[in-house]
């Protein structure tokens, strides 16, 4: 894909949606570390049901502390791999209180080293709560990065290193967000609906889905 196909593969996506935000729902840069790290191998749908209640009670690494590993557990059980997480929340809830006064530090080489933060999810919280240029690449952005031909890479580094060379201003900030709800909603995994993708001629995939009966492709 080239330079001006790019950007106009952006353009598009923002004409549809100007404003594009995470779908993980938070009230403050701790809660969405939390909700980050909760969300491996997991659905946004499904965190967001099991931190609504948590979220109510805990704002603060402190007050994760006091709600302790057990009483968390027992708001996250319905997420995979809760046992896990729950340990690697009070962990680096820990290390927050100890280390950084109790914030989220915004720095992505001090984000990874907290349990439970790799490169993905320090990305996330570095792009939705501090604004950074940021790619966090899940297993959407990396299938539609390789499909339409805009990043292809074997690997997430390596999709997100093509990101971060070729997505133009002014649509870097959004850009992770505009992937991921394309992969989500439209470019899915087992069969695209190009019949009604905005960006259809301008992806390098060439078994391009039909429109089912009785739907057509918007004008």
């Amino acid at each position: 894909m080239k330079s001006a196909q790019i950007f106009e593969f952006f353009r598009r996506l923002a004409e549809d949606n100007p404003a594009p935000e995470t779908e993980l729902e938070f009230g403050n840069t701790y809660q969405l570390l939390v909700a980050v790290v909760l969300s491996a191998q997991a659905t946004d749908v499904g965190v967001n049901k099991a931190t609504r209640a948590l979220f109510r009670e805990v704002k603060t690494p402190a007050q994760m502390l006091a709600l302790g590993e057990e009483g968390l557990k027992q708001h996250i059980k319905t997420i995979g791999l809760f046992n896990g997480k729950a340990r690697n929340v009070i962990a680096l809830s820990e290390i927050l209180v100890r280390d950084h006064g109790g914030e989220v530090p915004a720095d992505r080489d001090a984000l990874v080293e907290l349990p439970g933060v790799g490169r993905k999810t320090a990305n996330v919280v570095m792009n939705c709560a501090f604004g950074a240029e940021t790619f966090a690449v899940d297993t959407h952005i990396f299938r539609v990065g390789n499909r339409t031909g805009l990043a292809k890479g074997k690997t997430p580094l390596a999709v997100e290193k093509q990101l971060e060379k070729k997505v133009p201003q002014p649509f870097r900030v959004g850009a992770h967000h505009w992937l991921i709800l394309h992969g989500r909603y439209i470019c899915k995994a087992r069969t695209p609906e190009c019949w009604r993708c905005p960006v259809a001629d301008l992806c390098g995939f060439k078994p391009k889905s039909a429109a089912p009966r009785g739907r057509s492709r918007p004008a």
